[in-house]
């Protein structure tokens, strides 16, 4: 794994490299993903099923596109029984972090006649995508569903691609029931995206979308966007860890690992203080590649967006990481608290020897759906919050308005906008006749 001393250009070139696996910057897929979306659009079911037909090699029509219970309890009898147990241990954990979030309506009422407030209102509908293909990922079923289960979503739609037997994995379906989806469809990819967000015969239209997904599937929430909402355009997986000479290297080259694994765009990136710990980390990698099954995956992913970055002392190290904005950050320092406290950018940040990546990913109950691409700067993991809408309310008694009409009839005339100015005095014509 190259090793890097860091110095301003050095940082430049790195953020620019990581950024180029941003899915905006895809564009050469987006008029193919634009003519997916207007197909499905006009087209309804028959383009959902051709598609199908097309990527998936699957027969799916109006019958068989809905997940029947039937098919859900041939999964239960398919799933490992400890499987089930780790699920629902797993949602447990994610349902008491997320009901931690809740938010609720508040109202002030005050002396003069005024009334101010905020109503919390649930989705409706959500539509949650999972991906299948080379991977099945059921921790991200739990991620995406439960949080909208806990703000209270009515219903919660659940695509997913079927499989040649026009089947769903089994331990999908068995996520998806544990962590409470309402209905799940046989679909996937840009159509998927398409069908939720404009509704087709057979799949509702949805309030918003979230969910992780391919380059396809990232682009076409993007040219969604605005007629539903969407959680944001996830990029590959990365991961950061900020190390000392007291950090274990072992630790810190298998938590690289879990994360170059996931595909061959993913980030993983250890900056440290330590050059010997530098040169100690990449041996142990390469032991390490020589052991696990995903290696030409893992080599591609590090020779391309892996780096060992050498800094020359903790507050380098510091503002290296904020301005790299990982999704995933592990802190393995001899002050590991410390440092939590002045990093400013991370998706999810993880404390000490004994807080690994996938600790998150699985099982703690903080949401694994973070922010990508550096947008940890200015996003946030997944949350209730995402789920739920905030209307103001506003009551004023004809006291209460009879003494600031004036000034809002005057600050409405200001901007040239005099029916605003009417809409105020004629609240008060027999006061002005007077």
């Amino acid at each position: 794994m190259r090793i890097v001393k860091v110095n301003k250009d050095s940082i430049a070139n790195i953020l620019s490299d990581l950024l180029k696996r941003s899915p905006t910057n895809y564009g050469d897929f987006q008029d193919k993903v634009d003519a997916i979306i207007k197909n499905v659009r006009d087209n309804g079911d028959k383009a959902v099923f051709d598609y199908t037909a097309q990527f998936d090699k699957a027969e799916i029509n109006e019958d068989n596109i809905l997940v029947t219970e039937e098919e859900i309890k041939e999964a239960y009898e398919e799933v490992d029984d400890e499987l089930i147990k780790v699920i629902r241990k797993a949602i447990k954990n994610i349902r008491d972090f997320h009901e931690k979030q809740i938010q609720k309506s508040w109202f002030e009422t005050r002396e003069d006649g005024v009334m101010l407030g905020q109503k919390v209102t649930p989705m409706e509908t959500c539509g949650v995508y999972v991906p299948g293909g080379k991977a099945v990922y059921p921790s991200s079923v739990l991620m995406n569903i439960v949080p909208a289960h806990v703000a209270g979503v009515k219903n919660i739609i659940m695509t997913t691609p079927p499989g040649k037997d026009g089947k769903v994995t089994a331990n999908t379906l068995v996520a998806a029931k544990e962590a409470g989806a309402t209905k799940v469809y046989k679909v996937g990819g840009a159509q998927a995206i398409a069908a939720m967000a404009f509704g087709t015969e057979s799949i509702p239209k949805v309030d918003k979308i979230v969910g992780p997904g391919n380059i396809f599937v990232a682009l076409a929430k993007k040219a969604v966007y605005g007629n539903v909402s969407i959680d944001s355009i996830a990029g590959p997986s990365e991961i950061l860890v900020l190390a000392d000479e007291t950090a274990n290297p072992r630790y810190v080259a298998a938590d690289l690992l879990s994360q170059a694994e996931h595909d061959e765009m993913a980030s993983a990136i250890l900056v440290t203080t330590s050059e010997e710990l530098a040169h100690k980390v990449s041996d142990e990698i390469d032991g390490f590649l020589n052991q696990l099954s995903r290696k030409e995956i893992m080599e591609k992913s590090l020779d391309s967006f892996g780096y060992i970055l050498v800094v020359s002392d903790m507050k380098e190290a510091i503002d290296t990481a904020n301005a790299i904005a990982s999704e995933h950050m592990e802190i393995m320092t001899a002050n590991p608290f410390d440092v939590m406290t002045r990093i400013k950018n991370a998706g999810a940040i993880f404390i000490g020897a004994y807080s690994c990546e996938p600790l998150g990913d699985y099982f703690a109950g903080p949401n694994h759906v973070l922010p990508t691409n550096g947008t940890a700067k200015f996003f946030s993991p997944l949350s209730v919050d995402d789920f739920i809408k905030k209307s103001s309310v506003i009551y004023y008694s004809r006291e209460a308005l009879e003494s600031v009409h004036k000034d809002i009839e005057f600050f409405a005339n200001q901007e040239q906008l005099t029916a605003h100015a009417n809409s105020m005095k004629v609240r008060f014509e027999e006061n002005q006749e007077g």
